[in-house]
């Protein structure tokens, strides 16, 4: 299951980020979303989603959402 299809306000555990991109991968990175992180949707947005990372919150883009991939 990806973030595309998580709920709003559960907290899920990241399993995997399935990208080709290795900037884009360095960059979700260096937000701290990597396999084994907590990451909870906060809201959708018709572009995206506000998601917590960590102690912060960043809105993310739909590709970017689709690329994360979380333990069911």
């Amino acid at each position: 299951m990806n973030l595309l299809l998580s709920q709003v306000g559960k907290e899920y555990i990241i399993k995997a980020i399935e990208t080709d991109d290795a900037e884009l991968d360095a960059f979700l990175f260096s937000l701290g979303c990597y396999s084994g992180e907590p990451i909870t949707v906060i809201s959708r947005r018709r572009g995206g989603c506000i998601v917590s990372i960590k102690d912060g919150r960043y809105s993310i883009d739909n590709q970017l959402a689709a690329a994360i991939q979380l333990q069911d």
